[in-house]
């Protein structure tokens, strides 16, 4: 071979050299830049992962700082004023102490294993409800907006009952609490107590004239009360300043709103126990009453009440298990928070009947003093003889057992005149018996109580602020069941979401906040979320028991709890718990349809409550809060089901990769210029022209391309290759 052919050999085979150099240099940064997808393919040997839409993101979606403050945020947000205003209401109203076993049983059948399986599918897929039931399948992406609608919908009225709590807390730094006495009116010739809370009572008066200043029916709106209005605004600013940087911030404020309720309710629990009175009002709580729990309506009853009380179906619980690890242990977090919801009842019902017991006994004690002094008289009189009355009763310290003693011996003497001589029977049952729940166990009876403890102040402070950190604590998980959402499918900045999202609350809540605005606040109680939440649960336990797969859906735990849970959740959610859904559902919905749809107005010349039906509007508005809150749901499926949108503009499915396959094949993919991992055979995808720009990043791109919906495909832009067709690897 003559030299010069040597010298161009050797030239040609260090050009080869150097190409394959660049090549395999190339091929190592693409190595690196394949690494920090974080889309990792393990061996055969190694565990099994599953790297599903939100692993790509895991560093970046924001994390709870500690276990304990997750557990605090789940448990502030199903804790909330229902356990302290509600549950008591039920405990008295349905057998005492009897009521507890049916809650009990409901909450082991629909309370826990629910609880589990929205802590479940958001802890897996780290979404909020619109991504998680848009992953589990498109059609029912309705679910999602379905909860972030009642979200909204509660959050509305709700936050208008924490600006009633700032109120009556703002008014409590007083000695005497200022619904202590019922005022005196001056006029030009005498002094006289007011008629209106001569007729009721003195924290009845300052409930419905000084603080809400309430008109007498829906329709006679009475204007803004500025007041409610000022107490709206902080509350709302409150929500929001502690809701701006998410978790971030709500999380850290969650140590002291999550656990100051249970510091006030141990200390009113022990000043309770110290009252004279509460005995028996705890006595009565408890004493169980077997013939009532047979009825349907008290398990109907005690099936809502669980269903409420831990939030399910308002998108904040997977909201908040969303930010948590994949390997979180969120069964025992399930069984945890239920039990702490359920004692946390249990310790305000105490505390409740407690307090009701000492307030009975001041009523009872007032009523025998009256009738002793009714029972004087007519003994002067000549009406009632002196033989009749036993030796040893001085009517001048009488005690409750002596007078029903007399009570009961002119009863039997005087049988056919006893009406007309206007006797009571002061009994302490009769007065407990007078069941109480909602605003007229906060702010009447329970505020009537406290003004008869020593140092009325410092209890009253105590009690409303309790208020605002219980009420606070579900505010913060049903804004975050609004924004989590909403941020993860369209990719909003979290901090303008919120602000706007709380301006809009606000303005729309000055309805709540007029003359007639309490209500509105019962309307929207009653009707804006009892069905469509029912309906929502519904479907996600069948999205995941039958689209997603019940047994996909166990193999998903074990995967991520590192063992295989109880086949008791398998039955309860394949059979069980839909089934007693639909019951609830039906009996729900029955029950509306026999109870005539209406509110208690308060009537200022009677002093008193009087029902009244719903005007047609009233009963249009009342329809449209239903229908608004679960259309979502036929409209998305009907989208969905139609093509109605161009699906290479909205979403993408998931990319989930097993020892080292492609186990889910995506659809629905972008048409655009990235780059993502169709599921082609090798034979279908076009061969690349290889070139040093090969696995070139497009500049300014993110590492990973999201799709409106929240989810996330993989892959590398083929950049600087005029030639060659778009595809994916």
């Amino acid at each position: 071979m003559p030299k010069n052919s040597k010298v161009v050999k050797r030239e040609l085979d260090d050009e080869v050299i150097e190409s394959v150099k660049d090549l395999l240099s190339n091929e190592d940064s693409s190595d690196d830049a394949f690494k920090k997808s974080e889309l990792m393919v393990d061996d055969q040997e190694e565990k099994d992962v599953d790297v599903e839409e939100g692993s790509d993101v895991e560093d970046e979606r924001p994390a709870w700082n500690s276990k304990l403050q997750y557990i605090l945020a789940q448990v502030g947000f199903s804790v909330g004023l229902g356990n302290v205003w509600r549950f008591p209401y039920l405990c008295q109203k349905n057998g005492g102490g009897a009521y507890l076993v049916p809650y009990l049983i409901l909450l082991l059948v629909i309370g826990i294993p629910l609880f589990f399986l929205e802590l479940a599918v958001g802890q897996r897929i780290r979404r909020g409800s619109i991504g998680v039931w848009n992953y589990i399948s498109p059609k029912l992406g309705g679910i999602g907006f379905a909860s972030c609608v009642v979200c909204f919908f509660v959050a509305l009225y709700y936050n208008v009952i924490i600006g009633w709590s700032l109120f009556y807390f703002s008014q409590s730094f007083q000695h005497p609490l200022p619904w202590d006495q019922c005022p005196l009116v001056k006029n030009t010739s005498h002094t006289f107590v007011e008629p209106e809370c001569e007729k009721s009572s003195a924290t009845t008066y300052y409930w419905y004239r000084e603080a809400l200043n309430i008109s007498s029916s829906l329709s006679e709106s009475g204007g803004l009360n500025w007041k409610m209005t000022i107490c709206l605004l902080a509350a709302w600013v409150m929500v929001c300043l502690a809701m701006i940087k998410g978790i971030q911030s709500s999380g850290k404020i969650m140590y002291f709103s999550s656990l100051f309720p249970y510091v006030v309710l141990l200390c009113f629990l022990i000043r309770g126990l110290l009252l004279n009175g509460s005995v028996d009002g705890i006595r009565h709580m408890f004493t169980p009453k077997l013939e009532i729990m047979l009825e349907p309506k008290v398990w109907r009853e005690a099936a809502t009440q669980v269903f409420f009380a831990l939030g399910l179906g308002f998108g904040g619980v997977i909201a908040f298990s969303s930010y948590n690890k994949r390997d979180n242990n969120c069964h025992f977090d399930a069984v945890l928070v239920s039990f702490i919801n359920f004692f946390t009842s249990v310790l305000a019902t105490l505390v409740v009947f407690a307090v009701l017991g000492f307030k009975a006994n001041i009523i009872n004690e007032k009523c025998v003093i009256q009738n002793s002094e009714k029972i004087l008289k007519l003994l002067k009189i000549g009406n009632l003889s002196q033989d009749m009355i036993p030796h040893h009763i001085n009517f001048s310290s009488i005690t409750a057992e002596d007078y029903n003693l007399v009570y009961d011996i002119i009863q039997k003497v005087k049988e056919e005149e006893f009406d007309s001589l206007g006797l009571k029977s002061c009994q302490i049952e009769d007065e407990l018996n007078k069941a109480v729940q909602g605003t007229g166990l906060a702010f009447i009876a329970f505020t009537e109580a406290m003004t008869h403890f020593p140092a009325s102040p410092f209890w009253s402070v105590m009690f409303f602020l309790m208020l605002v950190n219980l009420g606070l604590g579900s505010m913060f998980g049903t804004i975050e069941g609004i924004i989590t959402p909403i941020v993860d499918t369209f990719k909003v900045r979290k901090e303008v979401l919120t602000v706007i999202c709380c301006l809009v609350a606000f303005f729309i809540g000055l309805i709540f906040v007029q003359r007639s605005g309490n209500y509105f606040v019962t309307m929207f109680d009653d009707y804006s979320a009892t069905l469509p939440l029912l309906i929502v649960v519904i479907l996600e336990n069948i999205a995941v028991t039958r689209i997603y797969g019940i047994d996909k859906f166990m193999e998903d735990l074990k995967d991520m709890l590192g063992f295989s849970p109880s086949q008791y959740y398998y039955y309860m959610w394949k059979y069980v718990s839909p089934l007693v859904l639909l019951c609830l559902l039906v009996a729900s919905i029955v029950q509306m349809g026999l109870s005539p749809p209406g509110y208690n107005a308060w009537i200022e010349d009677m002093a008193t409550e009087e029902f009244h039906s719903y005007p047609t509007w009233g009963m249009i508005v009342c329809i449209s809060l239903m229908v608004l809150a679960i259309l979502p749901v036929p409209i998305v499926f009907m989208v969905r089901r139609c093509n109605l949108i161009d699906d290479s503009s909205g979403s993408l499915a998931s990319v989930s990769y097993k020892r080292g396959r492609i186990i889910k094949e995506p659809v629905n993919l972008e048409g655009d210029n990235t780059s993502l991992i169709h599921g082609k055979s090798p034979s279908e995808v076009p061969s690349p022209n290889f070139g040093k720009s090969i696995y070139r990043k497009q500049t300014g791109s993110p590492t990973l391309d999201t799709a409106p919906n929240g989810r996330y495909g993989i892959g590398y832009l083929m950049a600087d290759m005029p030639d060659m067709p778009e595809s994916d690897l």
